[in-house]
């Protein structure tokens, strides 16, 4: 089950659910991640170029552009991670979520190591 045992006493004690009423919200956890990662994977699917909000060093536009090769990730309960690919680097992803129907938001592991903003469009930050 997706939550711990203190979480599921909480839940039984302070909401009134049952065993399987905890689980079913767990299952609806577990199944709306996976969706949130599919809608992820699709925003990114086809894209050639995308723009962000991420810092770099070696560039001076406020939201810089970028090319990308992929995005992949995989569930686990209610954590979604992968690896976004750029055009000559990487960066594991570590969350996610869908801001609008035109922005990202992802969470980029080491070296980047911050929520970073993605979109189609630099006037969409």
């Amino acid at each position: 089950m997706h939550f711990d045992q203190r979480t599921q006493d909480a839940l039984r004690e302070t909401g009134g659910l049952s065993t399987s009423e905890i689980a079913a919200v767990a299952d609806t956890i577990v199944e709306t991640t996976r969706e949130d990662a599919d809608r992820l994977e699709a925003f990114f699917d086809g894209v050639d170029t995308i723009y962000s909000d991420m810092e770099q060093a070696h560039s001076a536009r406020e939201f810089p552009e970028h090319e990308i090769r992929y995005l992949d990730l995989y569930t686990h309960a209610d954590a979604i991670r992968g690896y976004l690919r750029f055009g000559t680097w990487g960066v594991p992803v570590e969350g996610g979520r869908i801001l609008t129907e035109n922005c990202v938001e992802l969470t980029l592991g080491k070296p980047t190591n911050a929520r970073v903003r993605f979109a189609l469009d630099r006037d969409d930050l």
